[in-house]
């Protein structure tokens, strides 16, 4: 694991969990406790978390929004196994809607072998990856343009999508959890996610393991307003049988070893 990747990786961890010890972080990304300790220095410097004796905690983290960049970085073998299992829900000639994230651009770059389709989406770089392909039109709402995502937020953009109507609406988030549904830092983002929902007839969220148990400030969806969650087969168990529960089928996507 490269030192970038094995960064990000500790840094959501403790992102989810508030705080992890030393030694967990070792355990977990598989390297020495001197190693770890140094990442943790760096990624202190950079204001991402703060030390504590023995471990690290986080800082603000319910509030925090990932860049694109940084997301890319994390758990991108489960982000391509989601998509490849979310993308058999899409036949040609449907209408669906896609919303920004790192999962929902590995979800675009499958739907450009579909053939005919109708896209929605609010993501310019989901709208640039889909619009390349023969026979996708891509409808894009207006809006305020949140630089960190590259998406349209606000009242404009919520007004747009209010109009439409499609079969799938498939949403990523930086939290999932049975007890609150979808969540996201930013309410701009979840009004617009929002409405990407309001717009469809099923739900799906595209969510890795990583995100799974996680929370963050903004509730973008409560857990009954979930059709389908499509997840990778490390998500927590619990969770999963917490979201079954509230009315979501599950899909597991397996993780190639080649």
């Amino acid at each position: 694991m490269f030192a970038a990747e094995r960064r990000q990786v500790i840094l959501e961890l403790v992102r989810s969990n508030g705080a992890v010890s030393l030694r967990e972080l070792a355990r977990i990304v598989q390297t020495s406790e001197v190693t770890v300790r140094r990442d943790l220095r760096q990624l202190a410097a950079e204001g991402l978390l703060a030390r504590r004796h023995g471990g690290a905690v986080a800082t603000n983290r319910t509030s925090y929004e990932p860049s694109c960049t940084e997301k890319a970085k994390v758990a991108g073998a489960q982000k391509e196994a989601i998509a490849a299992l979310a993308a058999e829900l899409v036949s040609p000639g449907d209408s669906v809607a896609l919303g920004p994230g790192t999962t929902t651009q590995a979800l675009a770059r499958r739907l450009t072998r579909t053939g005919e389709l109708t896209v929605v989406t609010n993501s310019l770089l989901v709208a640039q990856i889909i619009a390349q392909a023969p026979g996708v039109e891509v409808l894009m709402p207006g809006g305020t343009l949140r630089a960190s995502i590259f998406a349209t937020v606000g009242s404009a953009a919520e007004a747009g999508l209010a109009q439409l109507r499609v079969r799938h609406a498939f949403l990523s988030g930086n939290g999932l959890t049975a007890a609150r549904g979808l969540s996201t830092p930013n309410p701009a983002v979840a009004g617009a996610d929002r409405a990407l929902a309001a717009a469809a007839e099923q739900v799906v969220v595209l969510a890795d393991s990583t995100k799974i148990g996680s929370d963050a400030m903004v509730q973008t969806i409560p857990p009954e307003q979930i059709h389908r969650l499509v997840t990778d087969e490390a998500a927590d168990p619990a969770e999963l049988d917490g979201l079954r529960a509230a009315g979501a089928e599950i899909g597991l996507a397996a993780i190639s070893n080649s």
